[in-house]
């Protein structure tokens, strides 16, 4: 019988379940989408029982579609929102909060504190990261806060505060295991990337108690058994965890120098790995990509809003927030054949990297009376490209290995338009995943089944796994170097414009 890995990729805005066969072909896939809550301008969370709830239908709806399905299965796969934080009950399981979203810039004032007392060179020698709310280590903090007896009740192990992929993990496998990957920990601020572990001070400096936390292990292992659930049978290994930008390098077979990523979301990230642990001077994160019998290492950039300036876009045209909506507006950026010189630049929480701009705010620029819906559509989309390029730019330079190609995914790569000025903006060709026979495109999720085959022997290799099949599309860049960098030029201007001060009274 065949053996069939089924990934899960618990997202932002929907839950997907993907059955994987040893070919690495998605034989059956399902999604389930998710309330995202906006309480406070600047604060973003989730209901952590609705994930859960969502995870379970997405499953149920995967395996459903594959006629014993559930007999084949030789391991479960997670791959997560990164970032993103819960606390609940070791006892009864009770989320004690909500989640708070990586979006979200509640512990921006928490942050600004921890700059102002001096440690931001401390938190980014040990972790690699740049003090924001974008982190886990402030948001875990927050729950805490919030929480009656919340520190007392953590530091006696009461309570349990993990990224989602210790979430998922706990509730499939009945409350048994509290663990995360070190993907995922080396995201929370929390995590020595050179002692490999929970940092004392590091947990001192933000308020989390260590018994509090998850084990760390690697991406690649037996974590747990699952419970019968929803056409889930019991007894499968959960075999990976992974974030979900780890593992679309993982799924795009990046295991070497040179290869970079850029995965297309709510918001983006690129990533490419790198020998050893390196910081950069100009904004990018030093990471964990993924750990195997020993941790590989990676540069990271993180853009804050991407796909979600279309969501934001599509709301303000009356479009549905759905493919349809998407495609209306596809369609309308490419019924001109530029932006007519208008820059939108979507800082709704402020700048990521490289920029770390967390006072910035939303901008349009360049705005006409002949300015149309059309001119924004299409400056909305190539604000995505040009925020790539300003985090691409910066690898380039630090990377240590020539950058030549961009591996594109996720579901803003469906954009022709977009993936077009893409390779345009940066010079280079930039290859996008394409879906897989009887699939849909989610490399994370491949990614994520990879590692969990390689735990329980359906691959063997690395090498075998690179030989598997990953069909592409590919852009060749068309635009004349005068004009890509005279559009660069502009972008840059406005993005400047967002962290403009009026000067006092």
């Amino acid at each position: 019988m065949t053996r069939h890995i089924l990934a899960i990729d618990q997202g932002t805005t929907n839950t997907k379940a993907l059955l994987i066969d040893p070919q690495g072909q998605v034989v059956a896939e399902a999604s389930c989408a998710l309330a995202v809550e906006y309480p406070r301008p600047g604060w973003v969370e989730q209901d952590p029982l609705a994930i859960w709830q969502s995870v379970r239908e997405a499953v149920a709806a995967c395996l459903a579609q594959a006629v014993q399905a559930g007999e084949s299965l030789a391991a479960v796969a997670i791959t997560n929102q990164r970032e993103s934080v819960v606390a609940w009950e070791r006892a009864t399981g009770r989320p004690v909060g909500p989640v708070v979203v990586w979006q979200c810039r509640r512990t921006a004032d928490l942050c600004r504190e921890l700059v102002a007392q001096g440690l931001a060179e401390t938190i980014h020698q040990r972790t690699g990261l740049q003090i924001d709310p974008l982190f886990s280590g402030s948001k875990a903090r927050w729950l805490l806060d919030h929480l009656e007896d919340g520190r007392q009740r953590a530091e006696r192990g009461e309570i349990c505060v993990g990224t989602m992929d210790s979430w998922v993990l706990w509730n499939l496998s009945g409350g048994a295991v509290h663990a995360c990957d070190m993907s995922n920990a080396s995201r929370t601020q929390l995590f020595n990337l050179h002692t490999l572990r929970w940092d004392e001070e590091l947990l001192d400096m933000f308020g989390v108690p260590l018994a509090a936390l998850p084990d760390v292990c690697p991406s690649s292992q037996v974590y747990a058994e699952t419970v019968a659930l929803d056409g889930l049978p019991a007894g499968v290994p959960i075999a990976s965890l992974i974030g979900d930008s780890h593992g679309a390098l993982y799924g795009h077979a990046g295991f070497a120098a040179g290869a970079v990523k850029a995965t297309y979301g709510t918001g983006s990230s690129l990533m490419t790995p790198i020998p050893a642990p390196k910081l950069s001077a100009h904004g990018l994160s030093t990471t964990i990509a993924w750990a195997r019998e020993t941790p590989a290492y990676a540069l990271e950039g993180n853009i804050s809003v991407t796909g979600a300036a279309v969501q934001w876009l599509e709301q303000l045209l009356g479009q549905p927030d759905t493919a349809a909506g998407a495609a209306a507006i596809e369609r309308l950026a490419g019924s001109v054949e530029d932006t007519g010189g208008v820059y939108f630049v979507p800082a709704f929480v402020g700048l990521g990297a490289p920029h770390w701009r967390e006072s910035a705010r939303g901008l349009i620029a360049g705005l006409t009376r002949g300015s149309t819906p059309a001119h924004l559509a299409r400056a909305t989309l190539e604000a995505i490209a040009y925020q790539v390029r300003d985090v691409y730019d910066v690898m380039q330079a630090e990377a240590g290995a020539p950058l030549s190609v961009l591996m594109a995914d996720g579901g803003a790569t469906r954009n022709d338009l977009l993936m077009q000025f893409q390779a345009d903006i940066l010079g280079c060709p930039v290859w996008r995943s394409r879906p897989m026979a009887g699939g849909g495109v989610d490399v994370s999720a491949m990614g994520a089944a990879y590692l969990a085959g390689l735990a329980v022997g359906v691959w063997r290799s690395e090498d075998e796994i690179a030989a598997l099949p990953r069909p592409e599309d590919r852009f060749a860049p068309r635009l004349a170097a005068e004009r890509r960098q005279a559009l660069y030029a502009g972008w840059r201007e406005a993005v400047a414009r967002t962290v403009y001060e009026p000067a006092g009274d």
